[in-house]
């Protein structure tokens, strides 16, 4: 019994200090929270805004045509310096003419038995016909040499036909230039069949490289863009010429044609065709641009940028794209309030311009906005921002806190 006794008051002393070290713990001040981080931050840019259009096109001849072979046969001659000017009805071809000069000639001998056979009907149906009103043969035989006649007339007229028809084969058998132009390289040598595929049918293509246009493509918003320019023009200009039309609208849209190797080509050009509706599969539009070209520097075949400024945004809003978070196809800033909460706030955004994206809705010139650290911040959350300097391009300056980021 006294042994248990001593184990209370020992548990009992035990549990006292237990209790006293708690109470002292409690009494103890808890640490300072830690203080709000600094996080960098912008203002949006407020400007007008030139936005650019550049695409990747394929330059081609204004006019590029084929010369084909229209009758077969061997290529006999080739009169033209490949790669250089040709002048229109200059011959480019011939095609050995002896089979076709053949055919000509026979077609000639069956116009003359035809003609021989029409007159031989005329003749008997001059006689009959006498004959006929004296009741000296019967109408059958009457009606027997008008049917004569009648089938000599289309007997020569056919052979007549075939004549014409066998000597337009026979003139297909000289190739003329058919335009003022450049020609290329030739697809079959002298010697070789053509006009039948396997072979050649295309022999070559002339074309006119001045102007040169332009075959490129647009996305949606970029048609719908330009469409509506066009739209506006149609309707401030009573003109129905759908050239002068056209005409203005480039004047107001000028293209630099940026070439393989970097460099500007001198002359500026003009939208001149459209395609006739976007492309399902790829979301494009196709247009066609003519720029000028007289010493011939560009030619078919080649691809190129074209660049140019397709619409200006008055007093757009454009902040750095680094600031613009999105999920799930919805796009948000965190916007700093004047006693530095952020606000994580929806945005529409729109064209990028360099490393800067032009905000559509959702913000306002003046507003702040934070520049990195995003990940980091929850809405609601405080913080000491520190402001940064970004050039016209977004890109910060390099006194800027986030210079080196």
């Amino acid at each position: 019994m006294h042994g248990k006794r001593m184990l209370r008051r020992h548990a009992s002393k035990s549990l006292i200090l237990v209790m006293l070290a708690i109470g002292t713990a409690c009494q103890k001040k808890e640490p300072p929270p830690p203080p709000p981080p600094e996080i960098p931050v912008v203002s949006p840019i407020q400007r007008d805004q030139p936005i650019l259009l550049e695409a990747i096109g394929e330059t081609m001849g204004s006019v590029d045509i084929p010369i084909r072979a229209r009758v077969e046969g061997y290529l006999e001659g080739m009169f033209f310096d490949e790669g250089w000017p040709v002048e229109k009805d200059q011959l480019l071809y011939t095609i050995d003419p002896q089979p076709f000069e053949a055919a000509v000639v026979e077609a000639r001998g069956q116009l003359a038995e035809a003609r021989t056979m029409l007159a031989k009907a005329k003749s008997d149906l001059d006689r009959i016909r006498p004959l006929a009103e004296m009741k000296a043969v019967s109408e059958q035989d009457l009606d027997g040499a008008v049917a004569e006649y009648e089938a000599a007339i289309g007997a020569v007229q056919a052979a007549e036909a075939r004549v014409e028809q066998k000597e337009i084969e026979l003139g297909y058998t000289r190739i003329h230039s058919p335009i003022d132009g450049r020609i290329g390289l030739s697809e079959a040598k002298v010697g070789e069949f053509v006009g039948r595929q396997p072979n050649p049918v295309i022999l070559n293509y002339v074309s006119q490289a001045n102007p040169i246009r332009v075959r490129f493509s647009i996305d949606e918003r970029q048609y719908l863009q330009f469409a509506r320019q066009f739209i506006e023009l149609r309707n401030a200009d009573d003109s129905k010429d759908i050239a002068d039309i056209r005409a203005a609208r480039g004047g107001q849209t000028p293209l630099e044609l940026v070439l393989s190797d970097g460099t500007v080509h001198d002359q500026q050009g003009f939208i001149v065709a459209y395609d006739a509706a976007v492309n399902p599969t790829t979301g494009t539009f196709r247009l066609e641009a003519d720029f000028p070209n007289p010493d011939n520097v560009v030619v078919a075949g080649q691809f190129a940028r074209i660049r140019g400024v397709s619409e200006t945004l008055e007093d757009a809003i454009l902040v750095p794209q680094r600031c613009i978070q999105e999920q799930q196809g919805l796009f948000s800033v965190f916007v700093v309030t004047d006693d530095g909460t952020v606000e994580l706030r929806p945005v529409q955004p729109g064209y990028k311009v360099d490393q800067l994206q032009v905000i559509d809705s959702g913000l306002d010139a003046g507003e702040r906005v934070v520049f990195e650290g995003v990940q980091r911040l929850r809405d609601g959350m405080k913080i000491v921002p520190t402001p940064v300097q970004i050039d016209d391009t977004g890109a910060p300056v390099e006194d800027s806190p986030a210079a080196g980021g």
